[in-house]
């Protein structure tokens, strides 16, 4: 639901290209540090206009828009 998103905001900070950011990609694979995750959630925030407190760790582009989700839905 959020993933074009999440991979617009990845592609712009990390200079790939969007089609290559998939579901299963890791933060960690697409050269995303812990720095750079705290940056691109605020930079994510303001795109889709949700507050995002990440309170457990996720590994995946995957798993951060079903985080999103779970939290939107509440």
């Amino acid at each position: 639901m959020y993933f074009d998103a999440i991979a617009k905001v990845i592609a712009e900070r990390t200079d790939c290209d969007v089609a290559d950011i998939k579901p299963e990609s890791t933060f960690s694979e697409l050269g995303i540090d812990s720095l750079d995750t705290v940056e691109l959630l605020m930079n994510l925030e303001d795109v889709i206009g949700v507050e995002i407190e990440l309170d457990r760790k996720v590994e995946t582009v995957g798993d951060l828009d079903k985080f999103i989700q779970s939290k939107v839905q509440g």
